[in-house]
């Protein structure tokens, strides 16, 4: 499918999601994304040394509404897994309001090695992962 238009790829997985949901793995993400490519390239120059409590992730921000690019990407840090961390933001429990509001689904394929790591190293990560990504033409929030 590469090459293809992103509303046939798009309507492709839909289709994908629907027949073999409980088969796909978490860190897949259910929509196509332009950038995702350049995501997991920011991530790997990230090797943490330390082990932890703390996990970097990134969380998919639908922007359709009101950019030419129609998603963009949290970058966050936390003590909770990246997707009860996700459940929190949609919850309102100290909710960025970009992904309370924006927010569509976490992106773990490319932080999956950005798991258990120091709370140090985390906070220095998650700083310069989302500078690396707004480096590369992605729209980025958080990161901080």
């Amino acid at each position: 499918m590469r090459g293809a238009m992103a509303v046939h790829i798009n309507t492709a997985l839909e289709r994908l999601w629907k027949q073999a949901a409980a088969s796909i793995p978490d860190w897949l993400p259910t929509r196509h994304i332009e950038w995702l490519p350049l995501a997991y390239e920011a991530a790997a120059e990230f090797a943490p040394k330390k082990r932890g409590r703390s996990n970097v992730y990134l969380v998919l921000l639908d922007y359709s509404d009101s950019r030419d690019e129609p998603y963009g990407v949290y970058v966050g840090v936390s003590a909770y897994s990246p997707a009860e961390r996700f459940d929190q933001h949609k919850a309102g429990i100290r909710a960025a309001g970009c992904v309370l509001k924006r927010g569509v689904e976490v992106l773990a394929g490319p932080t999956l090695h950005l798991t258990n790591i120091s709370r140090a190293e985390a906070a220095r990560i998650e700083e310069q992962l989302a500078e690396a990504l707004t480096y590369r033409g992605v729209f980025v929030q958080g990161g901080h």
